[in-house]
């Protein structure tokens, strides 16, 4: 709330003046099965206003099966084949295409190195927007404004897409400027060349390798910065079986998360005084507060089954006063989160790419979206689960899927 409030009243980010010098980035792609696709960031990434001979595109075709590979390398890319069955997941894929990149290119021939993902459309300034950023020298790495190619397809797409409007101004944004530590985000971000050769190339193999990433940099003391003008577009899922599958995966990395991580980041805001907010922040984020919600449902049901045994009119009042206050709790969680859902909407009004009413009329469903993450968490803890991609359409398709 302290940082809604905050952006809220400062949402005019502070201009940089350009950059003094243009760094020379790797732009690195983890792509899997993605030739219907990877035509259209290419040519977004082609058609940078940052010099062009500045900056590499490589990309990893992953246990590809179709032409992805080909694609690629006819609009330019630097293409690296990589067949592992056991070893699945963006964070194998980046940490084999960087060691070749080493291998070929030589160590420290790239300042810094950017991630895309495959279906990722990029706004035509985002490289000299990120260069600006990078270039005060304040940051490890940079997470950028993740906006949606599909906003207005269903109320699924809507909704994932307002949640990471308000990761990037309601959170990020406060975060950079209060001090404390921002968190990349799947996409559209940036690490140092100096964070990858401390690294080792990326050894982030958790489910959600991006929090991993973000709590590591943050337990080593590492900064990690938000750029609001580099801007990304990305597909997001418009299926409940979809989402469920992506999310049932955050859920279960976040839980990988809390297992290795959670006793090193209390320890660090109780002895990093001068960076206890960043620690605080990140601790909290990583936290698995929807079990809490299990846990208070749980034991509201377990009131509710003990009336069952009491008098006839204890029971009434007591089943009365108990259904209300669930009731209360319910509506308090969907009023609330409708609203953080349509201040985000308010603020982010002229980035949503999609008619007036589409940018409202999903807002209401918002709730529901969060609210799922509450049977999503307690699966997460029973079942074993993996990676598996998921199908990725054009512009023109979701456009087409939009309007039917």
């Amino acid at each position: 709330m302290v940082y809604m409030i905050y952006s809220f009243f400062h949402r005019k980010v502070p201009a940089l003046p350009e950059a003094q010098k243009n760094h020379k980035y790797a732009i690195l792609i983890s792509a899997r099965n993605e030739e219907a696709v990877i035509h259209e960031l290419l040519n977004s990434l082609n058609a940078q206003t940052y010099p062009r001979d500045k900056y590499t595109i490589f990309l990893c075709a992953d246990n590809c099966t179709d032409h992805t590979a080909d694609a690629a390398r006819k609009l330019g890319a630097v293409v690296y084949e990589r067949q592992n069955k056991q070893e699945v997941g963006k964070g194998y894929a980046l940490n084999f295409m960087y060691h070749h990149i080493v291998d070929d290119y030589g160590l420290g021939a790239f300042e810094a190195f950017i991630v895309f993902d495959a279906d990722n459309i990029v706004d035509q300034n985002f490289l000299r927007e990120v260069n600006k950023t990078f270039d005060t020298g304040k940051y490890d790495a940079l997470t950028t404004y993740r906006n949606s190619k599909n906003f207005g397809t269903n109320w699924i797409s809507a909704a994932y897409s307002i949640w990471f409007m308000h990761e990037a101004r309601h959170l990020n944004y406060p975060r950079m400027m209060m001090g404390a530590q921002c968190m990349i985000s799947g996409t559209g971000f940036l690490v140092s060349d100096k964070v990858m050769q401390m690294n080792d190339g990326w050894p982030f193999y958790l489910m959600t390798e991006d929090i991993q990433f973000s709590v590591v940099s943050t337990l080593h003391h590492l900064k990690i910065g938000y750029c609001d003008t580099a801007i990304l577009y990305d597909e997001q899922p418009t299926t409940m079986s979809q989402s469920w599958r992506q999310r049932l995966r955050w859920a279960k990395g976040f839980y990988q998360i809390d297992g290795r991580y959670l006793g090193a980041l209390a320890k660090g805001f109780f002895h990093n005084k001068g960076k206890r907010l960043g620690f605080y922040d990140v601790l909290l984020t990583v936290l698995p507060c929807s079990l809490l919600t299990v846990i208070i449902l749980g034991f509201a049901l377990w009131l509710f089954g003990a009336g069952a045994v009491m008098p006839y009119f204890v029971r009434l009042v007591f089943w009365h006063e108990l259904l209300g206050f669930l009731g209360i709790m319910i509506l308090n969680m969907w009023a609330g989160l409708m609203a953080m859902a349509a201040l985000t909407v308010y603020m982010e009004w002229n980035r949503i790419h999609t008619d007036n009413w589409t940018k409202i009329k999903y807002i209401w469903l918002f709730p529901l979206y969060l609210l799922t993450y509450i049977p999503i968490s307690v699966q997460a803890m029973f079942v074993k689960v993996k990676w598996t991609p998921i199908q990725h359409y054009t512009t023109a398709q979701l456009e087409a899927a939009r309007t039917r």
